[in-house]
């Protein structure tokens, strides 16, 4: 059996969910506790293309026992119109088996997400991809307001989850949100491994 991990599973078109997801590793791991960054292919909008198992740089794409057997979820996406990216709602349509043999309840789970403006959706595609989890029984984690960058960030960031504002880089509040959201799951996930909650 492989070390208890928190899979970090995102999409990121332009890098920029991308960024979120390397600073959610450094909180998670901060914690004592591997973060397993995990990715899903893109689709095309006109059919159903296959792409290739093994990307050809960047991580790894998610299978389905990487989600079964992980301690803990982060799960991020651009904002699509206030939702989901379709490529990783195409993903999560395809974990009927993991809900049907109950392989997530009770295992903790928070969200993540970019947006190329301030009021571009944020909340709500935080939300869209709450409910699919809420369905196959995870716990929801967010940021507590004990994170002080939350109520100073003029960019990105909510009790929701992390949140980025697109720009070249992540503010400094942005970078901690993620990193106390990372830090929180891992140690959530940890008590939950060791029977304390």
């Amino acid at each position: 059996m492989t070390d208890p991990y928190v899979l970090i599973l995102y999409y990121s078109r332009h890098g920029h969910v991308r960024r979120l997801a390397d600073q959610l590793a450094i909180g998670v791991e901060s914690a004592g506790m591997t973060a397993r960054l995990r990715t899903v292919a893109p689709i095309s909008t006109t059919c159903e293309a296959v792409a290739d198992d093994i990307p050809e740089s960047g991580p790894l794409y998610c299978q389905q026992k990487d989600l079964a057997n992980c301690a803990g979820l982060l799960l991020g996406s651009p904002t699509r119109f206030g939702n989901m990216a379709a490529p990783l709602k195409y993903f999560i349509d395809s974990t009927s088996e993991l809900w049907l043999n109950g392989a997530l309840i009770g295992v903790p789970a928070g969200v993540f997400t970019s947006t190329s403006s301030l009021h571009g959706g944020q909340e709500s595609t935080l939300i869209s991809m709450m409910v699919p989890l809420l369905h196959q029984g995870m716990l929801l984690s967010g940021v507590p307001y004990s994170e002080t960058a939350l109520t100073t960030t003029d960019r990105g960031g909510s009790p929701y989850g992390a949140t980025h504002v697109e720009s070249d880089q992540l503010s400094a509040d942005e970078v901690q949100i993620c990193r106390t959201q990372g830090k929180n799951l891992a140690r959530l996930a940890k008590k939950l491994l060791s029977g304390l909650v």
